[in-house]
């Protein structure tokens, strides 16, 4: 199959079965989400909204949790992964975000990577979600689907890699949603362990579950 006619199956068959996909992290400002998508950073966005809403009544805002110890921010979050280096980041974050963009969450991306624990998957995320960019964040998952459909060549050894080949790939307007796409796919479908592939809408053209599924068995 060619490129371009898998990338408009994928694209259809998620138009068709996800089309209002978005972020399940739990959050009601920028600076609320980029809090949620630092603690998620090798947690599951499940465990983070448990720990955020005493965390945001607490600390509503840069300019609050800029008052915050990294011991204070520590007891709110203690729950997640690495939530020593999680509590020195947030903590550093917000008050950069306050002495130098007045609480403001920036919204370009190479700003937003200066603040503390936000990298460009991160910034992506703030792009696409907190402020309606067309962005594609690459995490875990996104990185794994796509390789393993075969939207990215086998070449793709990054995660920059693979943003540079989606973006270059698929319909501009469509990045943002895309991402949502991919990374709940990979959630919930085309997990790291046993992918459902014999239930996937998607194995009769998946790298992965062509070479795979043999007579209808699961991968």
């Amino acid at each position: 199959m060619k490129k371009a006619d898998l990338y408009n199956r994928v694209v259809a068959h998620f138009q068709a079965t996800m089309p209002t996909a978005g972020t399940e992290l739990h959050y009601g400002t920028p600076f609320q989400l980029l809090v949620a998508v630092v603690l998620s950073a090798q947690c599951t966005d499940k465990r983070v909204n448990m720990v955020t809403p005493a965390l945001f009544a607490a600390y509503h805002d840069a300019e609050s949790m800029a008052q915050a110890t990294e011991g204070q921010i520590l007891e709110y979050i203690h729950s997640v992964s690495y939530p020593n280096s999680k509590s020195r980041h947030l903590a550093a974050l917000a008050r950069m975000v306050t002495e130098e963009y007045g609480g403001k969450i920036p919204t370009d991306i190479d700003e937003l990577q200066r603040l503390p624990g936000v990298g460009r998957k991160t910034a992506n995320v703030m792009a696409a979600v907190a402020f309606g960019q067309q962005a594609m964040p690459v995490d875990t998952h996104v990185f794994r689907v796509a390789a393993r459909i075969g939207l990215v060549p086998p070449s793709c050894k990054t995660p920059l890699q693979t943003e540079q080949e989606l973006v270059r790939h698929l319909p501009h307007h469509l990045l943002s949603q895309a991402h949502h796409w991919l990374l709940l796919h990979g959630r919930y479908v085309c997990t790291a362990r046993n992918p459902q592939c014999v239930s996937c809408g998607l194995a009769d053209v998946c790298r992965y579950a062509l070479k795979h599924v043999k007579g209808g068995d699961a991968c």
